[in-house]
């Protein structure tokens, strides 16, 4: 039950502003000719919303506030408390502690609801405010899950149509996701269970579990929404499929990996909006804004985007295109996979089991006219050789190259036989990059719901741009090592990666402790 009320909730939306005092009149002559509460008539009237209702009772009497929808709560707690229950007093049980279980419900105020669920579930209920909205897709989602889930075989569940509860679940899942910007879900069986995790801002986090009895219901919905097979759970396959959640369309690619307790899938959420953002948005600032768009206006020279795996790289190149993307110019793309589509530019991607490999399509985009080239990934000394090569013909060329830094691709070009001649008189800008996680602006830093309690969320790049000058392009030519290219670069002018980093912390956009943790 509530512990304080200290006024009246609608004499309090009065007072300060929210409704207006014809508002409250008319609420009150409501109240008084039916069963429900001043503060249901209020929303029932559309004179409030139910969000605002629920996040101002929230806030005048210490409740906490539940979004359901960002949570995925563990079957174990839902059966806490009877499907009858729930259901009657519109209520769903989301933490449990020791003897003490906090329930979500829209109306805190229903001292009986708390009092027969106390005495049916012999738990204490603690109390937390959502709104019948959320309540009622909840109870669709997990209570009918219960109903359905196990009784169906894996054909029926492949088949159940848009209002069964696998494809609800299946869709609130990849909607939290969204919401908590993740990256990546990680479906992954163990022998009695399901783990699922986010990889949100670089790190995974757990999330409740799946009984295992939903395993299979649940890969074969999201390998049907891939158009891949569902009987075939021995070898590995991969998808891709598109959403639209709350109105951003989401392009998710699936990967499904055997394994001893079932296949293990792995979502890759892209978010369509995020990626045509413009360079000052995903971290470019300063001097290296300035000198990295003047890069992109050259005519012809080979730019690269270094970094470790997840560092952000291809959002870089997109942006980069995004930003030079004009009628008067024709841009190709070589990509493993196109993780993006973009509108007016051709996108290729490569595929080995039928001989189009990076360096075949590379070849290929040659003979088409092009202006500008994005590879997608040097790896080998054919493909660098061919890049370079046109970049040498009249071609701006992108590409990517995992290194740990801008100076250790000119040493790694130059390990997989790449004449340095070659290098110093085509390269014309590489920049090494990571990402880093912000401090959350709700919090700042201290942890709350919106951050996960990390202190962190969102992230964005931090940046070295090397512009080779005379003294770095002899050091080439002379296969110098990864250390005096560095060095030299530095010396031209270049701001290292945690130069670039410690300047967002004294703008208090992140942490001392996070800059050094990406840079160490």
């Amino acid at each position: 039950m509530v512990k304080k009320i200290a006024k009246n909730i609608a004499a309090l939306l009065l007072e300060k502003g929210v409704i207006s005092q014809t508002q409250w009149e008319q609420a009150k002559l409501e109240e008084g000719s039916g069963t429900e509460g001043i503060h249901k008539s209020l929303v029932r009237l559309g004179y409030v919303t139910e969000e605002t209702m629920a996040d101002f009772i929230s806030d005048q009497m210490d409740i906490p506030r539940i979004a359901l929808g960002d949570l995925v709560v563990d079957p174990k707690i839902i059966d806490l408390i009877p499907q009858n229950l729930a259901q009657k007093y519109h209520v769903i049980p989301v933490f449990k502690t020791g003897s003490s279980v906090t329930c979500a419900m829209a109306d805190v105020f229903n001292i009986y609801a708390l009092d027969e669920i106390a005495l049916k579930t012999g738990l204490q209920i603690e109390t937390a405010i959502t709104t019948e909205k959320e309540i009622k897709k909840a109870l669709t989602i997990y209570y009918s899950m219960q109903d359905h889930l196990g009784q169906k075989s894996l054909q029926d569940a492949a088949e159940m149509d848009e209002g069964a509860p696998v494809i609800k679940f299946v869709n609130q899942m990849i909607t939290k996701a969204v919401a908590l910007s993740a990256s990546d879900i990680h479906i992954e069986p163990e022998e009695n269970t399901v783990n699922v995790r986010y990889r949100i801002d670089g790190i995974l986090y757990i999330q409740p579990s799946l009984p295992k009895d939903f395993q299979l219901a649940v890969n074969s919905r999201i390998k049907i929404m891939a158009n891949l097979n569902i009987s075939e759970s021995r070898r590995p396959q991969d998808g891709r499929f598109k959403m639209t959640v709350e109105d951003i369309q989401i392009d998710i690619r699936l990967s499904c990996l055997p394994t001893v307790h079932g296949e293990n899938l792995v979502l890759r959420v892209l978010n369509t909006s995020n990626i045509l953002l413009g360079l000052e948005q995903i971290g470019f600032q300063g001097a290296n804004l300035d000198n990295y768009k003047s890069l992109l206006l050259k005519p012809n020279g080979i730019i690269l985007v270094t970094g470790p795996t997840g560092s952000g790289k291809t959002t870089t190149l997109y942006s980069s295109i995004s930003t030079i993307n004009n009628t008067e110019k024709s841009i190709y793309t070589t990509e493993d996979p196109v993780e993006y589509r973009l509108a007016g530019i051709r996108q290729t991607q490569v595929d080995p089991q039928i001989g189009l490999t990076f360096a075949c399509g590379l070849r290929a985009i040659l003979r088409q006219d092009p202006n500008i080239i994005m590879v997608g990934e040097i790896r080998d000394a054919e493909t660098a050789q061919i890049a370079i090569q046109a970049a040498l013909t009249g071609h701006l060329v992108m590409a990517t190259l995992h290194t740990n830094s801008a100076a250790g691709a000119i040493s790694r070009l130059l390990d997989i036989g790449v004449e340095p001649f070659l290098l110093a008189s085509s390269i014309i800008g590489v920049i090494g990059q990571r990402l880093v996680r912000l401090t959350c602006v709700d919090c700042k830093g201290k942890g709350c719901d919106h951050c996960i309690h990390t202190g962190y969320k969102g992230r964005r790049g931090i940046y070295e741009l090397m512009v080779p000058n005379e003294s770095v392009r002899t050091l080439v030519m002379q296969k110098a090592s990864m250390e005096e290219i560095h060095h030299a670069a530095i010396q031209a002018g270049m701001k290292n990666l945690r130069s670039n980093g410690l300047d967002l912390v004294a703008a208090g956009l992140t942490t001392k402790e996070e800059i050094f943790r990406v840079t160490q």
